[in-house]
């Protein structure tokens, strides 16, 4: 065999081995999965629970539409999946007047948790937010739970507290005229 030939066959094998290292790079990394324009009780746009999603091909969001509570549907839950791997969860729990929630001592992980200043009494992980308070209304009185939580693996540590502080003031408003509380 010419040495012309041989340095062909070589660069080929070269390409067809660089070629193949690069495609399975792109299977191990899935690209972004796409998200619904708006989802979770129509509070959260795509923007807004992107930094949770992490990499996967199929979204799958299950819940109602809205978290129009009342003394007949006391709750609403909502989960968006990845893949078949949660990624956030969203819920809202309507209970008669009076009749707080009782929050588990937390753990003594860290970082610890921290006060929310949110609602008549909030708290803040690293992975998520819960906030109760007090509706009274001329027609309806009642308490509210509102609690969400998201995979944060995917994000730059330190920096999902200010995620999910600001997606709890944002879901806080709008489960506020969904339950018409305090009307």
């Amino acid at each position: 065999m010419g040495r012309a030939l041989r340095t062909l066959l070589l660069i080929a094998g070269a390409l067809i081995a660089a070629a193949a290292v690069a495609g399975r790079a792109e299977e191990k990394k899935a690209a972004a999965p796409q998200l619904p324009e708006r989802t979770c009780f129509g509070v959260f746009t795509r923007s807004d629970l992107e930094p949770l999603m992490g990499d996967g091909e199929a979204v799958t969001v299950s819940g109602p539409t809205d978290a129009r509570l009342n003394a007949q549907r006391r709750s609403a839950t909502c989960n968006v999946d990845v893949d078949g791997r949660g990624r956030v969860l969203v819920a809202a729990t309507r209970q008669p007047l009076g009749q707080s929630f009782f929050w588990p001592p937390t753990d003594r992980s860290e970082p610890a948790p921290e006060p929310l200043a949110l609602g008549d009494r909030g708290i803040l992980w690293d992975t998520g937010a819960r906030v109760a308070l007090t509706c009274k209304g001329a027609a309806d009185s009642f308490e509210l739970e509102l609690s969400l939580s998201g995979s944060v693996e995917h994000m730059k540590p330190g920096t999902s507290r200010a995620l999910f502080t600001s997606l709890m003031t944002k879901y806080l408003e709008s489960a506020k005229q969904q339950t018409q509380c305090g009307v």
